[in-house]
């Protein structure tokens, strides 16, 4: 009798244990505030009031299905039914499928767009560090397409046979934050996107050959910002200064250079710095771009190495979160979706403190899809204890 009482105190207190915590889930959407989520759904709100489901049902519907990888309307109101009684702890119930394609189609996905810039004003305040020396902020620029159907998604055709979203970042390097963001038509140059973000000053930006534009390199260079991308093979230009450089890492040259085509001429180009690197490891050559006469020649072809962070943001985003399949086929639907992708992206980013150190948000992402309704806490989640010593334990002796 007093085993089993104690036995049964001991399980009671194990759940009080499991009940201080909230859900994994749960911890993640703290920095949101719900106040400002219901202001922004006011003023973001098409049509007749909402009566079976909210902006926040829908939110939570759709945050929850990138998380833990649903595919389909159909799969995310059975998740979110089956976890019904976690759900009412968010002030938050289960969606039918119709009322989910409904607010999706027809509600303003404007709404995520604003609240996804509430909650990068704060995640900026996010202490960081790239890793150079340097204090100046990088950022990588880049835009990525988000391949679709054609004969699902006509609004979105791009050639005759292609149909896509244009994603354009440019991620800070010290936080792995996407702080600019766009999204537009597959058909618009990437340059459209990218001359609207404006860098802060002193700061510096790598980018690929695809945004070469010598009248941006001049307002870039007035506005104070530094830039590292590669050259053009057939660019013209005439060597203005040869510079000493450390050929054991891997600098084959350093020129002071001037853009001396008829193109750059008329398009107003600053006097530049041309890099010249050879890869030890593949042989490869490559010619790189700036006009900071500062830092090193190797921090310049350091810098445009780096730029992988900013395809690794796009990796973690198509195969941690559902950006590739979507839920509703009109355009609405679809930057619904990716904004709350975008969103989804934030709230882990700025939960990094609570993972180890040197850990990408990507592989929070796989961790958290395995444990988004465990009652734990996030430490605890992204660091685990290690299993103990198997000899240790008394059911591993072997008893003679």
């Amino acid at each position: 009798m007093l085993q089993w009482i104690c036995e049964e105190t001991i399980e009671q207190q194990g759940i009080q244990a499991l009940s201080h915590h909230n859900t994994a889930f749960q911890q993640l959407l703290k920095p949101l505030s719900r106040h400002e989520f219901e202001g922004l759904a006011k003023q973001h709100h098409s049509g007749q009031k909402l009566r079976s489901a909210t902006r926040w049902d829908q939110f939570i519907g759709m945050a929850m299905s990138q998380l833990s990888g649903r595919q389909s309307l159909r799969d995310i109101q059975s998740n979110l039914e089956a976890q019904q009684h976690k759900l009412y702890h968010l002030g938050a119930k289960p969606i039918a499928r119709t009322t989910l394609a409904r607010l999706n189609e027809k509600q303003p996905a404007d709404l995520y767009e604003a609240l996804f810039y509430k909650l990068l004003a704060r995640c900026k305040s996010q202490p960081g560090k790239h890793k150079f020396r340097f204090k100046n902020p990088l950022y990588s620029l880049d835009a990525s397409a988000l391949d679709l159907s054609l004969k699902r998604f006509p609004w979105a055709a791009h050639r005759d046979d292609a149909a896509n979203v244009k994603l354009s970042v440019g991620l800070n390097h010290a936080t792995d934050i996407p702080e600019f963001v766009a999204l537009s038509d597959g058909n618009e140059n990437d340059m459209v996107e990218g001359r609207k973000f404006t860098f802060p000053s002193g700061s510096v930006v790598a980018f690929d050959k695809g945004y070469v534009d010598y009248q941006w390199f001049g307002s870039l260079t007035k506005q104070g910002v530094s830039f590292v991308t590669r050259l053009r093979a057939k660019a013209v230009y005439r060597v203005l200064e040869r510079k000493p450089f450390d050929k054991d890492s891997g600098i084959t040259s350093d020129q002071i250079i001037k853009l001396s085509s008829a193109h750059a001429i008329k398009r107003g180009a600053p006097k530049l710095r041309r890099v010249g690197y050879r890869d030890a490891e593949t042989g490869r050559r490559y010619q790189f771009l700036t006009n900071n006469f500062r830092l090193s020649a190797s921090t310049i072809a350091a810098i445009y190495k780096d730029r992988w962070k900013v395809e690794l943001f796009f990796k973690a985003i198509k195969q941690n979160l559902k950006i590739k399949a979507f839920v509703g086929t009109s355009k609405n639907a679809v930057l619904t979706q990716i904004w709350i992708a975008l969103i989804v992206y934030l709230l882990v980013a700025f939960a990094r403190y609570s993972a180890k150190e040197g850990w990408t948000v990507q592989r929070m992402l796989r961790v958290l899809q395995l444990n988004l309704f465990e009652r734990k806490a996030l430490k605890e989640i992204f660091n685990p204890k290690p299993p103990p010593n198997q000899k240790d334990q008394p059911q591993m002796r072997l008893v003679l």
